[in-house]
């Protein structure tokens, strides 16, 4: 197999955790435009509890706003590609169960939680310009400000970010920003429902601010011009790293969901309606 071939399997592979971490949007089978279901919402609270049993007090809980879907109103997004979506979705449900979560569960028994938090913490850390820029582009000036002081004292007296030790100052944790949120926050709607073989989630603008957030990501320059399997390697590891505190939430939702592609749809499209409007 060409290094490259190989090279792209296992970045397919690890970023296909973003499916599972971040659920997307999609579209009823009768329609083209789909109201959110405010039904998911239950059905992703009672996931995550469920998935949250060794109770992991380092963990960032980007499904607290479960508990405010039912009090927004219904949101739409077009998905006139949804045969397209819905082989995807499979395809990335397949990897997962074949090949993440057997890595995952693997490199969690043999690697103590701090120590992953410890790296979970690193790649946060290093990729403040992210949320950085699209702090000030969004005209949110003091959270760029926090942002940008977060990362100093976690980059000097948390040994190069390894320890968040700003984690319980209010005033330094302010919610992550990033191109798609810019973009919303701009006016620019969502355009029509993707779901992305690797990537999975999105929309046709969240597309576009997954690249911006590319562009801005200090990893994507570190990482250049480096040999394929360094490359490849560390944003593989990283994501079997993140993906060991999430095991079972992606099972959970299977287990209750009637239409698991429509309510991952439905939570990824209120999510980041969400994130735009706070």
């Amino acid at each position: 197999m060409k290094r490259g071939t190989f090279g792209i399997c296992l970045l397919a592979a690890l970023f296909i955790l973003q499916t599972l971490y971040l659920p997307p949007a999609a579209r009823a089978q009768s329609s083209p435009l789909i109201p959110a279901d405010t039904e998911t919402a239950s059905i992703f609270l009672a996931a995550s509890e469920k998935a949250a049993e060794e109770d992991d007090p380092y963990a960032d809980d980007d499904m607290d706003f479960l508990d405010e879907i039912e009090d927004e109103p219904g949101i739409t997004v077009a998905d006139p590609l949804y045969g397209f979506n819905v082989i995807w979705f499979h395809f990335n449900d397949k990897l997962y169960f074949w090949l993440l979560k057997p890595a995952a569960q693997g490199y969690k028994a043999i690697t103590p939680q701090f120590f992953r938090t410890g790296v979970r913490n690193f790649f946060y850390n290093i990729r403040m310009p992210i949320r950085f820029v699209n702090s000030v582009l969004q005209g949110k000036i003091d959270r760029g400000a926090q942002e940008f002081w977060r990362f100093c004292v976690n980059s000097t007296f948390g040994a190069a970010g390894l320890f968040n030790i700003v984690k319980d100052n209010p005033g330094l944790n302010p919610p992550a920003e990033s191109t798609a949120q810019t973009l919303g926050y701009w006016g620019i709607g969502n355009g029509f429902y993707l779901t992305w073989p690797i990537f999975g989630p999105s929309t046709f603008r969240d597309t576009f601010g997954l690249v911006g957030d590319m562009a801005l990501d200090p990893m994507t320059w570190i990482l250049w011009n480096q040999d394929w399997y360094i490359k490849y390697g560390v944003p593989a590891y990283e994501k079997v790293n993140e993906f060991t505190f999430r095991i079972g939430e992606y099972e959970s939702l299977k287990e209750m969901a009637v239409d698991p592609y429509q309510a991952i749809r439905d939570a990824y499209v209120s999510n980041m309606q969400k994130k735009i409007n706070e």
